[in-house]
C-alpha cells in the first residue's frame, strides 16, 4: 500500500451559477467527523435562508471513511457528484459543502448533478493540492548507554522526535513515514537492551 496519501491544505472556497440558481461551494481540510460536524453547523447557520446545504466528506489515508449527503434534493443528485469530484482528484482528509439559492427555475435531475460537480470542481480549483506521509509512532526504553547508537539512527532515518524523558531508563518516541517503519524497528532492535513499548 502506498504511504502517501493527497489532501487540501487549508479552506477554500468557490462559486457557480445555473440557471439563476446560485452554488457556493466551501472546501475543508477535516481530520475527523468532529470537525466535520463543526463546518457543517456553521455553514448552516450562516447560510439558514438557503434552499440546500448538501455535502460530501472524505477521511483517512486509506479513503475508507466517507459520506455524499443531498440535503432535500433528489436522490444521487446533490452529495454523489460532489463525492465524485473528491475521489477524480484523490483526495482524502477533506470537506466539500455547497449551498444552494434556487433560482425559480428547476434544473432537473441530470442539471442539478452537472451544477453540483461543477460548483465543487470551482473550489477545487482554488486549492493547493499536498502530498502527506502516511506516519506511524513507535515507543520504546533503552539504558542512557545506549543514547549514541539510539541517536545514530535519528540521525540516519531521520524520525521526527515526538517525545523524549532522559534517565537512568529513557523513554522515547518516535514518528516516521510508514514504509521505513519497519528499517528503524530492525535497528532499533539491535541495540542491547533496548524495548519497544508500543508501535503503532
Amino acid at each position: 500500500m502506498s504511504d502517501t496519501y493527497k489532501t487540501i491544505k487549508g479552506n477554500v472556497e468557490g462559486t457557480y451559477s445555473e440557471k439563476r440558481s446560485k452554488f457556493l461551494a466551501f472546501a475543508y481540510h477535516v481530520t475527523s467527523i468532529e470537525e466535520v460536524k463543526t463546518y457543517i453547523a456553521q455553514i448552516q447557520k450562516k447560510y439558514y435562508d438557503a434552499r440546500h446545504v448538501c455535502y460530501a466528506y472524505m477521511l483517512g489515508p486509506t479513503r475508507e471513511n466517507f459520506r455524499a449527503n443531498d440535503n432535500g434534493e433528489p436522490s444521487g443528485t446533490a452529495g454523489k457528484p460532489i463525492l465524485g469530484q473528491i475521489n477524480s482528484y484523490e483526495l482524502t482528509d477533506i470537506l466539500i459543502i455547497i449551498v444552494r439559492y434556487f433560482g425559480g427555475i428547476k434544473l432537473g435531475t441530470s442539471g442539478l448533478i452537472v451544477a453540483y460537480r461543477q460548483a465543487a470542481i470551482e473550489a477545487l480549483e482554488n486549492a493547493e493540492i499536498i502530498e502527506k506521509t502516511v506516519d506511524e509512532d513507535i515507543t520504546f526504553k533503552y539504558d542512557f548507554e545506549a543514547m549514541n547508537s539510539v541517536m545514530k539512527i535519528i540521525k540516519d532515518l531521520q524520525p521526527q522526535i515526538i517525545t523524549q524523558d532522559y534517565d537512568n531508563i529513557c523513554t522515547m518516541t518516535l514518528r516516521i513515514r510508514k514504509s521505513l517503519m519497519p528499517q528503524m524497528k530492525d535497528k532499533l532492535l539491535k541495540i542491547e537492551g533496548l524495548q519497544i513499548i508500543t508501535n503503532d
